[in-house]
């Protein structure tokens, strides 16, 4: 089972301050212990929604965009990770070791694999179509 971990954006983080090099050395180690473990597949942090922008789509196929920041920082993700591993439980129990701020949380939220999409795709074909897509998509990044 694959898990994406969110790390909801604090105070400090959506002003762009970035974590200390004692920070980063910490969850360095951290996730060094989830690669050797075989769990970690990837993980990124986001910079600050100061840079980025919110889309909403309305009736009609009409789409407002609004500029960050965003006024909720805790409605907000400063970075993710993915894991994969047998349960949620196993989910929780790596997170639950992760080096973060006082007062800062996760959230842990499993991905769909093709095989949740078995009962809507009883002949394989859009699954099938959906992993050659994938596999094209992993080629042109590679390329890059």
């Amino acid at each position: 089972m694959k898990f994406i971990v969110f790390g909801h954006a604090t105070k400090e983080s959506e002003t762009g301050v970035l974590p200390s090099a004692e920070e980063f050395e910490k969850m360095g180690t951290f996730i060094g212990e989830l690669v050797q473990a075989g769990v970690f597949v990837a993980g990124e942090g986001l910079h600050p929604s100061s840079k980025g922008a919110r889309i909403t789509f309305g009736k009609d196929g009409k789409t407002t965009v609004k500029d960050g920041p965003f006024p909720e920082t805790k409605e907000l993700i400063a970075g993710f990770s993915i894991i994969q591993v047998k349960s949620l439980d196993e989910a929780i129990a790596w997170m639950s070791r992760a080096p973060n701020p006082e007062g800062s949380s996760l959230e842990i939220r499993q991905l769909f694999s093709d095989e949740d999409f078995a009962p809507a795709d009883p002949t394989g074909e859009l699954r099938e179509q959906d992993a050659k897509r994938r596999e094209q998509a992993d080629k042109q990044h590679r390329k890059s």
